[in-house]
């Protein structure tokens, strides 16, 4: 079947609102500590783990969907993910705090990992003029999902309950995915927009001997620490300091969903014109000024700014990623390398919300929290320094 590169990608887009409905937790997390009558900690863990999974997925499975293509993970994907959602039912249901750590946790992360890691290479192949307006349209679905589905849990939480809701859910994420990644195929060899210049195949081995690779990790794996401990607390952080109403901080959880996905795509576009570097050494600087405010913040519009700003950092960064693998690594290397680099994510969902946890238990505030990730910028923004006198100095990846 002859395939249109923009239906591709409107399907990599479907895949990714389905998939992203993780970024609305926030939401999930004051009810589900009620549910269960835990701390904080505990419930977070839930979402640490699905990332963990999903970041560990990613890593070990780029040469399986190279091996069986983007329709077949995709779908595999689809299925553990809605698996992982709707048995989330059954362990709210009997009162499981494992069982959800389990479902939601693991099966769900592992799909989550399948669905994400197959779009991108794919858009890849169909757009190679425009690696970052590729990778900026395949995962942009991502950060707007928590703008459509926080509403959508809200009012589902209210009327059947967190039971029920976890299984209408989980079904309508299947029959997107499943709908969607049928139609997912990489382009034929001969296809006109194959033929951009691609560099020499390269080995883990090789890889994991460049400091490069290593220096993009550590980045990455900052810029996530920051945007997820703010995707995790969101909610509380919104009321507890600055009094927003339940209703007002879904709304804003909503509303950063736009601001992910809308950084996914500026700031993957802007990369292609700009440099991929330059645009992280931005996110690096805007975000010290911006943690360090937030504590001091009082104002309840210059707060939800500062959290949206934030939030196309985030989102650009993983948009922007892609592309700064293919042209440290070059584009054949684009699955391989990215699902390594995608280990900074697994570390990142795991320590992020915990660490934030237990900085906020044992302090009683979020001050301490964000003062550390505005220092953690700081040794990204020297990071960056750093990789950017080794590519000045050498275009090898040793």
């Amino acid at each position: 079947m002859k395939r249109n590169k923009w239906l591709i990608a409107l399907a990599g887009v479907l895949i990714n609102l389905a998939i992203g409905a993780v970024y609305a937790y926030s939401v999930l997390k004051k009810p589900l500590e009620g549910q269960f009558g835990r701390s904080e900690g505990q419930v977070a863990m839930m979402f640490s783990i699905a990332i963990f999974f999903l970041g560990l997925t990613a890593a070990l499975a780029g040469k399986i969907v190279k091996k069986y293509g983007p329709m077949k993970m995709g779908i595999l994907g689809g299925i553990l993910y809605g698996l992982g959602v709707i048995g989330s039912w059954v362990a709210v249901h009997f009162g499981s705090l494992y069982g959800l750590y389990a479902t939601y946790g693991i099966i769900g992360g592992i799909g989550l990992g399948l669905c994400y890691l197959v779009p991108v290479p794919t858009l890849i192949k169909w757009f190679p003029k425009n690696k970052g307006l590729a990778s900026g349209m395949a995962i942009m679905g991502f950060g707007f999902a928590a703008l459509i589905v926080s509403p959508i849990m809200k009012s589902m939480m209210g009327t059947i309950g967190i039971e029920k809701m976890f299984y209408i859910l989980g079904s309508i994420y299947t029959v997107i995915i499943l709908l969607s990644a049928l139609y997912l195929a990489d382009p034929k060899e001969d296809h006109h927009e194959t033929k951009a210049i691609t560099h020499s195949e390269v080995t883990t081995k090789m890889i994991l001997k460049s400091p490069r690779f290593y220096l993009l990790w550590t980045m990455f794996f900052i810029n996530i620490l920051g945007g997820i401990t703010i995707i995790s607390n969101a909610s509380p952080m919104a009321q507890d300091m600055i009094g927003m109403s339940v209703a007002a901080a879904t709304l804003m959880v909503g509303i950063m969903g736009a601001f992910n996905g809308g950084g996914r795509l500026l700031w993957a576009a802007v990369s292609d014109y700009m440099g991929r570097l330059p645009v992280y050494m931005i996110f690096f600087v805007v975000q010290i000024a911006l943690f360090l405010l937030l504590p001091h913040t009082t104002n309840i519009w210059f707060f939800q700014i500062i959290i949206f700003i934030v939030m196309t950092c985030y989102g650009g960064g993983f948009s922007a990623m892609p592309a700064f693998v293919a042209d440290l690594f070059g584009d054949k290397a684009v699955g391989h390398v990215r699902g390594m680099i995608l280990t900074a994510w697994a570390a990142g969902g795991l320590v992020g919300p915990m660490l934030s946890s237990w900085l906020k238990a044992t302090t009683n505030s979020y001050t301490s929290v964000l003062s550390l990730y505005a220092w953690l910028f700081v040794v990204a923004l020297i990071l960056s320094g750093i990789l950017w006198l080794h590519m000045k100095k050498s275009k090898k990846l040793a």
